[in-house]
């Protein structure tokens, strides 16, 4: 548990952002925008939301994996 606000502080001071994500719906179509430091930006784009979030998970399982 932490006991004091420098606790806290130390624990925010450990985030380290990993990646961005963003999702987007275009008409008829879903884009996700992912960037990150290994990969870079890349973008996903499909008339089905659940092949496009898919398409990010792999991606980004593929990346930490590999980076680990």
């Amino acid at each position: 548990m932490l006991s004091s606000l420098a606790d806290v502080a130390r624990v925010s001071k450990m985030e380290e952002t990993l990646c961005n994500v963003e999702f987007i719906k275009d008409n008829n179509d879903y884009i996700a925008r992912v960037q990150s430091e290994i990969g870079g930006v890349r973008e996903y784009r499909s008339s089905s939301l659940e092949e496009v979030l898919e398409q990010v998970i792999i991606d980004l399982q593929e990346e930490f994996e590999t980076a680990g």
